[in-house]
């Protein structure tokens, strides 16, 4: 199963060309609480399309007509024009031979797979959305797989080189799931949410709006993450998604972790509670994963006791709640895992973990 989620996951990336985005950590423009409330009451967009070829400007009625079709899937409500009454506009140029610099060389919003690259003059699309006539500093580019049209539409039998990259960019647009960012972006989870629910959304696009969930705190979607750990290609993806929900979780991540008898959802629920209780302060899933350890020690003398996917993650999650009573049974584990004869990556693993964590607990006696 494990293998099954890798491709899974790897075909995610791949489909939206862009990473698992961490949008409040790339974005450079502060947003003030009023622009915030804004964009989470967004309802209409409008969509302002370009097209251009190096002949000049061209028709851009079929990429808008796609732009506005894609937002209206998510729920959103689309007007083509200025003068109708919209909450934001989207931008959407796309070029034949790209003539916009792009985003700093570094940092920042430059070190997201889908960000504007400086070195790239082939086609692609930029897209960035505009509130109150304001940009906030959110660019998506997404690009063909050549640089050079005139070349490109040689190839392919086809003269006008200015089409044949419009037609690509056409198709990548079609593949870039711009509509899950933006309702990510303008904190709007429950158009995620209703999507994880339609039977027609693909396991990929659900993955990544998975993924997309775990940057929100949203409360509401606990039940609708429950409900996804009967999917065994979704379930593991799914606990990681739970994240987000923040502390409300810890219930179930906990109960999760105790009763699956899957060992990678164990460890996913392990590495949860770790970093829900370790952002939070909420000391709850500390008993569950210190219990586990206890219980665990006596009984492995050799490598074929341990269960390497499960305790690893319970140690580096203990390490991240610092909590006074783990410190000895920690420090048994960091002994016993160098008395065993074991040179293998998953022993290694381990032996990190527990060296790490036990530094973690011990701070005082390290410092003097």
């Amino acid at each position: 199963m494990k293998t099954r989620l890798c491709i899974l996951t790897t075909c995610a990336i791949m489909i939206v060309a862009g990473g698992l985005v961490s949008e409040s950590v790339a974005r450079r423009t502060h947003l003030t609480p009023e622009q915030k409330q804004h964009l989470r009451q967004a309802r209409t967009i409008f969509v302002n399309a370009l097209a251009l070829t190096e002949k000049g400007r061209t028709d851009p009625s079929r990429i808008q007509a796609l732009v506005s079709q894609r937002l209206q899937e998510v729920g959103f409500l689309v007007v083509g024009d200025r003068t109708q009454a919209h909450d934001v506009e989207l931008k959407v140029k796309c070029e034949e031979r790209k003539t916009w610099i792009g985003t700093t060389a570094e940092g920042g919003d430059a070190e997201l797979l889908d960000a504007p690259s400086r070195l790239w003059k082939g086609p692609a699309c930029l897209l960035t959305y505009v509130l109150d006539g304001q940009n906030l500093g959110w660019y998506k580019e997404i690009r063909t797989s050549f640089h050079d049209a005139i070349q490109a539409a040689q190839s392919a039998g086809t003269k006008d080189s200015g089409t044949y990259a419009l037609a690509k960019l056409h198709e990548r647009l079609k593949q870039y799931d711009f509509p899950v960012l933006l309702a990510a972006e303008w904190e709007q989870p429950d158009r995620l949410i209703a999507l994880l629910d339609k039977p027609e959304t693909s396991k990929i696009r659900k993955l990544f709006i998975l993924a997309t969930l775990s940057s929100i705190e949203v409360e509401t979607a606990l039940p609708h993450l429950t409900k996804l750990m009967q999917d065994k290609d979704l379930a593991q993806e799914a606990v990681e998604a739970l994240t987000g929900v923040g502390e409300h979780s810890i219930p179930f991540l906990t109960d999760l972790f105790q009763s699956s008898p899957q060992p990678e959802i164990q460890a996913a629920a392990a590495r949860a509670l770790g970093d829900v209780a370790g952002s939070s302060g909420n000391p709850t899933a500390i008993p569950p994963l210190l219990a586990y350890l206890k219980n665990v020690l006596p009984t492995f003398k050799t490598s074929a006791d341990i269960n390497f996917t499960v305790l690893t993650e319970v140690v580096w999650s203990l390490g991240k709640l610092r909590d006074e009573e783990s410190i000895e049974p920690v420090n048994e584990l960091n002994q016993k895992v160098w008395l065993i004869n074991d040179h293998s990556k998953e022993m290694a693993a381990l032996r990190e973990a527990a060296n790490w964590t036990y530094k973690q607990l011990d701070l005082d006696g390290h410092v003097s």
